[in-house]
């Protein structure tokens, strides 16, 4: 596969079917979830994100909180065939960009989440603070 893929992905907001999201979930080592309560999840978000190469779901990111002050970045899943690809980057930055498009300018927001175990230095390359219970990241709305 090639290796720089990301000019081929397309990311799509809120499409994300709760089936697909227990799916990537179970693909990825995350433990298994009713699909009723995926679907309460996704409808409660903010937005979701996903990830398409050549018409298949390859990854996922959500946004969570009370999409004002405090914004939580949940599950950002990316098969195992194409982690390390960008794609996680992508989801990341196109969230963020939406927590900064939809904050009041002139104040600071929040933007946190956990992370799994092992992939602090991803969130660290963003931008993100690494702290006791997860990261965060302070950002000024202009």
């Amino acid at each position: 596969m090639d290796e720089n893929i990301c000019g081929e992905i397309i990311l799509v907001d809120n499409i994300l079917r709760a089936e697909d999201f227990v799916r990537l979930r179970i693909e990825t080592g995350f433990a298994e979830i009713p699909v009723e309560h995926a679907r309460k999840a996704l409808q409660n978000g903010l937005i979701n994100v996903s990830a398409i190469y050549n018409g298949e779901l390859v990854g996922m990111g959500r946004l969570v909180g009370d999409g004002a002050m405090y914004w939580y970045l949940q599950e950002i899943i990316i098969l195992p065939q194409f982690q390390r690809k960008g794609i996680g980057t992508m989801i990341v930055n196109h969230l963020v960009d939406y927590a900064k498009a939809n904050s009041t300018s002139g104040k600071f927001t929040t933007i946190g989440g956990v992370s799994a175990k092992g992939k602090e230095p991803f969130y660290e390359k963003m931008g993100f603070e690494i702290i006791p219970n997860g990261m965060i990241k302070m950002i000024e709305i202009e």
